[in-house]
């Protein structure tokens, strides 16, 4: 999708997504507009602070306000022609999810409808919602959470004017985000030992670039109702201790309340209705009210090369045949403690 002379708003644009979303947009293409809408005045401050180039920062408009305020939404729609926006505003660990249900509800899935309201409302071309796996299967808050925003973007579809199309992007950990294992290995390393909740653990692995320029290539494959899930690596928990430390002590927790064994981002349910191509899926919304259905959507995406998948299909860190080997994960915990250093 050609993004030059487009005003994008990005929710949750003070986090580790929307910060390396806003440096790719500004450096690939000429952007009319980046309306950054975040709640904290201070990542706002650092954020305009470490962006150097002028030029850039004359293309920034920063709005202070909560994803669960429609009035201040509406404000930050208001006048600006958004073109595109980026839901990634949400509640996102699990241990503070189960403890504040209310809260978590109020931004992840009361935002999420606000989001739509405002993008309904102000004719807003195109959107994306970032969602996660923990959506696919939920057994915690968090992930419950988030399956109701999916539903209400996918859904929104039925209702939205014809020029709104609304998709969703879900994909698994990004190694070296804000609350990732990564940060949190590399200081228990120092201390000779690995607090791990179990040996068998896997993850998908992610970088934040990756799911960025994903997100980017979605607006240009979307239709309105997909959910895209890439295809990407997994690894085992034990191999990134030994990558980071490989004479460090194992000590092993149990697994914490509402955490998965594996993280799944396909269920066996979502099997039905998921196309696959070369370096994604896309599950499709189960919804006859929607005007297209699979075999028109493949047809009419030939360059996509989809196919369906097989039934009882499903896409988890555990069966996924791409596991990252300790020697290429020392690469990518190399290039993580260079940039952050």
């Amino acid at each position: 999708m050609n993004l030059n002379n487009k005003t994008i708003l990005i929710s949750g644009g003070t986090g580790s997504f929307g910060k390396c979303l806003t440096n790719i947009l500004l450096k690939k293409y000429n952007l009319k507009k980046i309306i950054i809408y975040s709640r904290d005045e201070l990542k706002q401050f650092e954020m305009k602070n470490n962006i150097k180039n002028k030029n850039y920062l004359k293309k920034l408009r920063f709005f202070i306000g909560d994803v669960r305020d429609q009035e201040r939404l509406d404000n930050a729609f208001r006048g600006n022609k958004i073109d595109i926006v980026i839901h990634a505003a949400a509640l996102k660990q699990v241990p503070t999810a189960e403890y504040n249900p209310f809260e978590v509800i109020k931004t992840n899935i009361i935002g999420a409808q606000n989001i739509i309201n405002s993008c309904v409302k102000f004719r807003v071309k195109k959107v994306i919602a970032l969602s996660t796996d923990k959506a696919a299967s939920p057994i915690n808050l968090y992930g419950a959470t988030k399956l109701a925003s999916d539903k209400l973007f996918v859904s929104s579809n039925n209702y939205a004017n014809p020029t709104t199309k609304l998709s969703v992007v879900r994909y698994g950990n990004v190694l070296g985000s804000r609350g990732s294992v990564l940060p949190i290995f590399i200081k228990m390393s120092k201390s000779g030992k690995f607090d791990i909740t179990d040996k068998r653990m896997t993850r998908f692995s992610l970088s934040l670039e990756e799911g960025v320029n994903f997100v980017i290539k979605c607006l240009t494959w979307m239709w309105g109702g997909e959910i895209f899930v890439p295809k990407i690596p997994s690894y085992n928990i034990l191999d990134v201790a030994r990558a980071i430390n490989a004479k460090a002590k194992i000590n092993i927790i149990g697994i914490r309340p509402g955490e998965k064994l594996h993280e799944e981002m396909i269920s066996i349910s979502d099997s039905f209705n998921t196309v696959e191509s070369t370096n994604f899926y896309a599950i499709l919304p189960n919804n006859s009210f929607l005007d297209w259905n699979m075999k028109d959507y493949i047809s009419k995406n030939k360059y996509l090369r989809y196919k369906r998948c097989k039934e009882n299909f499903t896409y988890n860190s555990y069966k996924n045949n791409d596991y990252l080997s300790i020697a290429k994960l020392k690469k990518m915990i190399d290039k993580f403690q260079k940039q952050w250093s």
